[in-house]
């Protein structure tokens, strides 16, 4: 049986040029998924644009907590936002695991998908996370199972390689307390998700070597899942964030001729999460 791999951008909707570039790597490239950031200026909009030009890209929802400002009222989430009615910052945010009010994070995570059922008409392929906060704690993990269960839909495996033990892009004070929970917790829920994934196409390995690598280090069978942050800078996101013109590095990698026939080589079947 083909090996079967998503392809998953993060961050759509982050900003418009973001946006484009990852419907340019969809049409032009490898990417056969991506997850929307609801609570950002230009996500209608970008939705809109994803629906008419790129069909075929699968849309999820990228669950927020750590950046931008809430869908909902911020008066009603006082334990998640700062004084200026912001999420916390990453690093924040994590200092202040141990006293997350986790009914105020299940209200606005819904809000979230609601508002993505809304715009696209339709409910999202599946749920991931910024900065993958989703699997910081078990109540958080807990909360994306539920609502991922609730409206039947799978998750990304933020917690493993596909080796079963090793842990994937989760900050390493979260690390040790996932290695425990999340194996038990996807036991209880059994939600739809990939067989492995893979978050090393990142940064300074965000290059064709690292992604051939991965296409090699895949199992025989199974569904796969590679990370990916492609998009354009523009000069907010420049201001903004330590990670921007790396977007545009990822697009030409993923839009590249040596990428397409490798993975045309290798036999992989490029699918979404509705494939699972």
């Amino acid at each position: 049986m083909p090996r079967r791999l998503i392809i998953n951008a993060d961050d759509y909707g982050r900003s418009a040029e973001i946006s484009r570039g990852i419907r340019e790597s969809h049409l032009r490239g490898v990417v056969t998924s991506t997850t929307c950031m609801m609570n950002f200026p230009t996500v209608e909009e970008d939705i809109a644009l994803a629906l008419e030009e790129a069909p075929t890209l699968g849309l999820g929802v990228h669950l927020v907590l750590t950046g931008g400002r809430p869908v909902l009222p911020a008066s009603d989430l006082p334990g998640l936002v700062t004084a200026n009615s912001d999420f916390h910052p990453l690093e924040q945010f994590i200092s202040l695991l141990g006293s997350i009010r986790i009914d105020e994070v299940k209200l606005e995570w819904r809000a979230q998908v609601e508002k993505y059922i809304r715009v696209a008409g339709r409910k999202p392929t599946h749920l991931d996370s910024h900065h993958h906060s989703s699997y910081f704690t078990e109540p958080l993990m807990r909360a994306m199972l539920e609502l991922a269960g609730q409206y039947g839909i799978g998750i990304r495996l933020a917690t493993y390689l596909g080796n079963g033990d090793t842990m994937a892009g989760l900050p390493p004070e979260t690390v040790r307390a996932a290695r425990e929970f999340a194996p038990r917790l996807l036991a209880e829920f059994n939600p739809p998700t990939p067989d492995g994934f893979y978050a090393s196409f990142y940064d300074e390995l965000a290059t064709a070597e690292e992604f051939l690598r991965i296409l090699d280090s895949q199992q025989e069978n199974g569904v796969f899942e590679i990370m990916c942050h492609p998009g354009y800078a523009d000069a907010g996101l420049v201001a903004e964030s330590n990670y921007a013109y790396q977007r545009e590095v990822e697009l030409a990698v993923l839009t590249s001729g040596t990428i397409k026939q490798a993975i045309r080589q290798r036999d992989i079947n490029l699918v979404t999460f509705t494939d699972l």
